[in-house]
């Protein structure tokens, strides 16, 4: 019964996520010069879902691909993302593009099923199937994603089933080297250097997770008004792609991948 109310408000949460993004277009339009380049919108257009090609790229009926914007697809096991997908197969897309296309060619997009305002990118993220991500843009564009996630991470449905790493458990974070995780954990020392600020998540000579931040995102995260004062001791939650150097190390290429958790629920850890 749990189960079914998280499912029917994950729902409920999606449906409003996506007709905010087709029917607040055109607001959002006028105030594109306002927002970074990568996350400026184009014209919006209707298109639709020919088939799915490798690590979540659509390809249109248009003849144009395009990878929806602001999700990371899986890279181990994409079975369920792609089922969900394809059922969409067809049917008509309200297409909303975001700044320039990728090194491949490939347009970002927000896109949602014009007759059911489902939005495909908030659709996978709700059930789980895809976790949020800013990938190689420097800005999450879409950052409510993040909290869509809220509702599948508690159920442990889909990716959330093995649950969240934990940032002072070294061993398990080696072991996903190569692959991308989300993490949690609190940050128990800042070492601030002139090209990089390191945020460590185990005492030194204990065997856990090193963040590291470059120069251009941790001037951003000091514009938010956070520092290495205000960060050590904080529980924070943090994803990205785990590389082994002396142990395993996350790099943040966007301040928005740090998240800071509540301080209520910081106590309870």
């Amino acid at each position: 019964m749990q189960n079914v109310t998280v499912g029917r408000r994950a729902g409920l949460v999606l449906k409003v996520a996506s007709l905010a993004l087709v029917v607040a277009a055109p607001a959002r339009a006028e105030a594109a010069r306002a927002v970074t380049p990568e996350c400026r919108i184009g014209s919006l257009r209707q298109d639709s879902l020919a088939a799915l090609g490798e690590r979540g790229e659509m390809l249109l009926t248009s003849g144009s691909r395009a990878v929806l914007d602001g999700i990371r697809w899986p890279a181990e096991d994409d079975a369920g993302a792609r089922l969900w997908l394809l059922r969409y197969r067809d049917r008509t897309l309200t297409i909303l593009p975001r700044g320039e296309p990728d090194r491949w060619g490939r347009a970002h997009v927000d896109a949602a099923v014009a007759d059911e305002a489902v939005d495909l990118a908030g659709g996978l993220v709700g059930e789980g199937l895809a976790y949020a991500d800013a990938g190689e843009r420097d800005t999450l564009c879409r950052p409510a994603l993040l909290n869509l996630e809220t509702a599948p991470r508690s159920a442990g449905l889909g990716l959330w089933n093995s649950g969240l790493r934990e940032g002072r458990d070294g061993a398990a974070l080696r072991a996903a080297t190569g692959r991308f995780v989300v993490a949690q954990g609190r940050v128990l020392n800042v070492g601030e250097r002139s090209s990089r600020t390191y945020l460590d998540f185990a005492r030194r000579g204990e065997d856990g997770l090193t963040v590291t931040v470059s120069k251009r995102t941790w001037r951003q995260l000091r514009e938010r008004g956070l520092s290495a004062a205000t960060l050590r001791g904080r529980l924070v939650r943090i994803r990205g792609v785990v590389e082994a150097w002396r142990g395993p190390t996350l790099d943040i290429a966007s301040a928005d991948m740090i998240e800071l958790l509540d301080e209520e629920r910081a106590l309870r850890r």
